[in-house]
């Protein structure tokens, strides 16, 4: 059997109920989180780049040189902590290269200064992510505009004073477009300021304490996973018509794919985010406000509507058009490339110690974490970049 035609169908039962609305039966909320497979028949194997290992310290010691983050939080990068009473494995939410392991799972064929692009933009997408997490609206579209002024002019200097990104976005462009075509550059561009004009738009919600319903939030959300540019990267090296890459069957691929990274990244994230307060924009907090449910009926309900996406990938992946070559190789390569990322995503997730500590492979296999502590990581602007983070597994 042809494997792109199938999709996961395992079902847990959590929360005492195998139902969306876990809460029937049970007035005690849950102490343990599910975290499912959602990727069990997904054709795609997990590929890691060949230059990973000089191109990752490069990004990572690129970053390190800016300074971003204040001095607590770099005290935090130099020093693990194991004294947490509620415990058991402490980590440094960056006490590796995790943007470079992402990088170069996504990217496995890349050449290696294509990889180096992709390694840093991911450190990029990291800095936004810190900084703006812990600002308001009107700091956020500065740091927007920033940033965008110094993709569209990476060969101008950067003003004295200026909120740190714009250097960093800058350095990474003037380094990419060396070895870009011109179609990914053009497309990137437009695609990161969607991505930033959905960060600015979680400001606004964060602020706001706005909750979205299902639907609005996959409008958001296809914006601040950034997975549109990092998309867009996949074309480093291609020459893909835009009649070709706007074509239907080509964005509901696309559609699908962001889709999937979103929800297991919401799906892994949901218990740090929920730990300091900040679970607002994660599909769990949205499902369970929405449906009335506790978290593990709302993991059963993503787990459902990421099948329904799988379907609408292969349904997407089979009527792809043939435009003759040289362009079908090229779309070939980029399909590939979609699937591929969302392997990339949700085995990083695991492998990365960000959000599971050094339990990531034994959540992998026994699929239960506890619930962390209300506010234990909450974080504020003096904070701003890695943070410690516990997670514990579930051993039953």
């Amino acid at each position: 059997m042809d494997q792109r035609n199938t999709v996961a169908s395992d079902r847990p039962i959590a929360g005492g109920s195998a139902t969306f609305n876990s809460r029937d039966g049970c007035d005690l909320p849950p102490k343990k989180i599910f975290i499912p497979d959602v990727l069990a028949r997904w054709p795609f194997p997990r590929r890691l780049n060949q230059h990973h290992s000089k191109v990752s310290a490069e990004s990572s010691a690129w970053l390190e040189s800016f300074k971003a983050f204040s001095p607590k939080a770099q005290q935090a990068f130099d020093r693990c902590d194991f004294g947490k009473t509620w415990l058991l494995t402490t980590l440094l939410m960056y006490s590796r290269p995790l943007s470079g392991l992402l990088a170069c799972l996504a990217y496995p064929i890349a050449s290696e200064e294509h990889v180096r692009s992709t390694c840093d933009v991911m450190n990029l997408f990291f800095l936004v992510d810190e900084h703006s997490d812990v600002s308001e609206e009107g700091e956020v579209r500065q740091q927007k505009d920033v940033i965008m002024d110094a993709l569209r002019h990476p060969y101008k200097p950067r003003p004295k004073g200026e909120w740190v990104g714009g250097e960093v976005a800058r350095q990474f462009w003037e380094r990419t477009i060396c070895n870009a075509s011109g179609q990914s550059q053009k497309r990137f561009i437009a695609r990161f300021d969607e991505y930033l004009d959905g960060v600015v738009q979680q400001a606004i919600d964060r602020s706001g304490h706005h909750i979205h319903d299902i639907q609005s939030y996959f409008d958001v959300r296809r914006k601040t996973i950034g997975a549109w540019p990092s998309f867009a990267l996949l074309e480093l090296g291609l020459d893909i018509p835009d009649e070709v890459i706007l074509h239907p069957t080509f964005e509901d691929m696309a559609v699908a794919s962001a889709d999937m990274i979103a929800l297991t990244n919401d799906i892994i994230s949901y218990n740090r985010e929920q730990a300091r307060g900040d679970d607002s924009h994660n599909i769990v907090t949205i499902v369970m406000h929405e449906l009335d449910t506790d978290v593990n009926g709302a993991i059963l309900w993503v787990m459902d509507h990421h099948t329904k996406i799988e379907k609408k990938y292969f349904e997407a992946e089979a009527a792809i058009p043939k435009w003759g070559e040289p362009i079908d190789s090229q779309v070939r390569e980029y399909c590939d490339g979609l699937g591929n990322w969302v392997r990339a995503n949700y085995d990083w997730h695991f492998e990365s110690e960000r959000y599971l500590g050094t339990n990531g492979e034994e959540v992998q296999r026994k699929r239960w974490v506890l619930l962390m502590p209300k506010d234990n990581l909450r974080k504020g602007r003096e904070d701003i970049g890695p943070v410690l983070v516990g997670v514990t597994h579930v051993t039953e």
